[in-house]
């Protein structure tokens, strides 16, 4: 059985994703995954960015407006309902496009997720103490107590990692090393991973516009729709947290906005450092010319395997 292919389109917000894995699914007569976990929610659209119907009709989406905010949804129930799709699509298709900035939510695709329990409230706020109140310097003692291995590899100065690897072993008596390490259930399809590369300045610049654009289509208007679930996990995100402070009157819609740009850029960072830890990306150049697009499909071909 010749093994199918799985061409995951990654890269921080705002640079162009959408269009990218659309022109792929076009030139494979093929249909496209999302991962991004802020577009699972019909309601959310313009604040998420999600495909416009234009977009929509150009080539077959799954997991786009699929679920409503008030479901709960894990990543662990994605992972599965993900595969579960990929699978179907693979008895038509030899090659898929999945696409996305949620990076845990790829990573569930492509690698599979570890087993661990979700975070426990009691032991988060008894750490989150320790932390207050003694510093990262106990955290990191109590962690090379617990997990000598785990404490030689972890940034020990990112105190959420800390946070996590002592919850879970108090929480299940093992250390954190010998979990994370377990294989996970191996994928019976090839993936390749397929980025857009543009200046830090660029890419700011772009967020900024998309902020005005989201506001300029409705943006305001869907976030008032959405304020009585603001509770929920899934409104606390950018674009909606920062306008429903405008409606408690604590900013005014100008700053709001300003705040919008800023944690956007942020979130883009963090997505950034989180790629380039990756060495298995090919890149594109932002707003690539047909020259790129038949370059990397040439590329994609040879990697792959593919009929030119």
């Amino acid at each position: 059985m010749k093994k199918k292919n799985l061409i995951s389109v990654v890269g921080p917000t705002g640079i162009g994703k959408t269009r990218l894995a659309i022109d792929l699914a076009k030139h494979f007569s093929t249909e496209i995954v999302s991962c991004d976990s802020r577009q699972f929610f019909k309601e959310m659209k313009i604040g998420t960015a999600s495909p416009s119907s234009e977009e929509l009709a150009e080539a077959p989406h799954h997991f786009i407006g699929n679920l409503s905010v008030e479901d709960y949804y894990s990543i662990g129930q994605y992972e599965e309902d993900a595969l579960k799709k990929l699978n179907e699509l693979f008895e038509s298709y030899d090659t898929v496009i999945l696409v996305g900035g949620s990076m845990m939510y790829e990573k569930a695709v492509l690698e599979g997720l570890n087993d661990l329990p979700e975070a426990d409230e009691d032991n988060q706020k008894k750490l989150q103490s320790v932390l207050e109140n003694e510093g990262i310097e106990k955290l990191q003692e109590l962690l090379k107590e617990l997990d000598p291995e785990y404490f030689a590899v972890v940034d020990f100065h990112n105190h959420r990692r800390l946070l996590r690897a002592i919850d879970v072993i108090w929480q299940t008596g093992k250390k954190y090393s010998e979990q994370i390490a377990l294989s996970q259930g191996s994928r019976d399809f090839k993936a390749l991973r397929i980025g857009i590369e543009a200046s830090r300045e660029e890419l700011y610049d772009r967020i900024n516009r998309r902020v005005d654009l989201m506001m300029e289509n409705g943006l305001l208007e869907e976030a008032r729709s959405l304020e009585k679930f603001r509770h929920l996990t899934a409104l606390n995100t950018v674009g909606y947290a920062e306008l429903f402070k405008y409606f408690d009157g604590e900013w005014d819609l100008d700053f709001a906005v300003s705040e919008i740009k800023k944690n956007s850029r942020r979130y883009a960072k963090r997505q950034l450092t989180w790629y380039r830890k990756a060495e298995d990306i090919h890149y594109l150049p932002l707003g690539y010319s047909q020259e790129d697009f038949n370059s990397l499909i040439k590329y994609i071909n040879e990697q792959l395997n593919l009929k030119h």
